[in-house]
């Protein structure tokens, strides 16, 4: 059997309200931006990647700005308490937002009222991207991918996969998966990176879709049965 997941990579970006932007509406307040803190939302919990990231542009963000960078978790919702957080806040660029790719797009595409809408954020730009894996722990029954996908087969709805929240890049991973394979999953959402890991290592649930960053950190305890790149990533062979 020979699968090939579709690639899926979280692009992440820093956003902030579109309306009255400081820098595009010619604000008498220019000149003087920033005159105090920032605050930088970031949408999921601490300890996950995109809290990691934040950690480390804080220190440049303060010096390039001259101003404290103020950092805020802010999670549900895959990611969608954060950024209706942001909607609603003073579009004056003294909040920001940390965002990752296709949560963003998907929510207020599959859900009534996610609080916000695409059109009211504006991108500043991209920093990273990072391919979404499968793994399960090394003392799993599945070695490789055709077992597991023969397994899921067999037993539809058994094998519980571990995620990010709900229409974030893990979940929609599983539910390609499901699509490209003819199987069904159970699918354990966690309010962020670092707490659907711990489940994962804890026992909690069978599989995980995760970023690369956390299947690298735990290489020594997993086995990766796919990644979503087009080619073998080095780190994970």
């Amino acid at each position: 059997m020979n699968i090939q997941i579709n690639r899926l990579t979280a692009a992440v970006l820093l956003m902030l309200g579109i309306t009255g932007f400081v820098f595009a509406n010619g604000d008498a307040e220019n000149a003087q931006f920033p005159a105090k803190n920032i605050t930088y939302i970031v949408p999921f919990n601490p300890g996950g990647q995109s809290d990691i990231t934040a950690q480390y542009q804080k220190e440049m963000l303060e010096a390039a700005l001259g101003v404290n960078v103020v950092i805020k978790n802010i999670s549900g919702a895959g990611g969608a308490v954060g950024w209706s957080t942001l909607a609603s806040s003073a579009p004056d660029g003294y909040t920001l937002c940390g965002n990752n790719l296709p949560h963003i797009i998907a929510q207020p595409l599959v859900k009534d009222n996610p609080g916000y809408q695409t059109e009211q954020l504006e991108p500043l730009y991209m920093f990273q991207t990072t391919p979404i894996g499968l793994t399960v722990l090394k003392d799993s029954r599945w070695s490789n991918l055709d077992e597991f996908i023969s397994y899921a087969k067999a037993h539809p709805g058994e094998i519980t996969v571990g995620g990010s929240g709900t229409y974030t890049g893990h979940h929609i991973a599983y539910l390609m998966l499901q699509q490209l394979t003819g199987t069904e999953f159970t699918y354990i959402p966690s309010t962020g990176a670092a707490p659907s890991v711990a489940n994962f290592l804890g026992g909690h649930t069978d599989a995980l879709f995760a970023n690369s960053n956390d299947l690298v950190t735990h290489n020594a305890e997993i086995i990766v049965l796919g990644m979503g790149t087009e080619e073998r990533f080095g780190l994970l062979p």
